[in-house]
């Protein structure tokens, strides 16, 4: 963006996308399936993962555990949507920034970090609900990747009881990419 006048309407979205902090995803969002076995060794299988805990039930009864257990970098697995399908309708802050992010042209997005907390590790039968709530959006700044803003989301999970089982510190840059030439 060139000029003065693009400078200020850059200044508005971001005054515009404050109302967006402090937000939640809307209704808590209750995992479509259990934590299950099969996704637990697609998972191991992928990331070359070969701890026994995660997919050998006679091994994993040894262990600390009794048994059984998911990755905890699987947390956010289980609750994953379809975003090219997601609707805003439903009050729900993350997908209505993401809206109105592509609508100002911050068409692309990338993780930028994470931070992890499990509080317990999930096991098969666990059904996860997740809750995201928008923490912070950066004023833009100026990346190698284009010009963007940083959206901190505070994403928390419960189990089937409603008993925290961890959370993420999860930070996106939703940017206008860089043209080449």
């Amino acid at each position: 963006m060139t000029g003065q006048g693009s400078e200020h309407s850059v200044d508005q979205l971001h005054a515009m996308v404050q109302k967006f902090v402090g937000r939640t995803s809307g209704e808590p969002r209750v995992a479509t399936d259990e934590v299950n076995v099969p996704m637990l060794r697609h998972w191991c299988l992928s990331f070359a993962d070969a701890n026994v805990i995660y997919t050998d039930p006679d091994r994993s009864k040894a262990s600390r555990f009794g048994g059984i257990v998911a990755p905890p970098t699987m947390l956010q697995t289980w609750t994953h949507h379809d975003r090219r399908f997601a609707d805003a309708a439903d009050d729900n802050a993350e997908e209505e920034l993401a809206q109105v992010f592509a609508a100002a042209g911050y068409t692309s997005v990338v993780a930028t970090a994470s931070k992890l907390d499990i509080v317990r590790y999930l096991r098969p039968g666990d059904r996860t609900t997740y809750q995201g709530t928008i923490r912070s959006i950066s004023p833009r700044k100026s990346t190698a990747l284009g010009d963007g803003y940083f959206v901190v989301t505070d994403m928390s999970y419960t189990d089937q009881h409603g008993t925290p089982v961890g959370s993420i510190e999860f930070t996106t840059l939703r940017f206008r990419p860089r043209t080449q030439g």
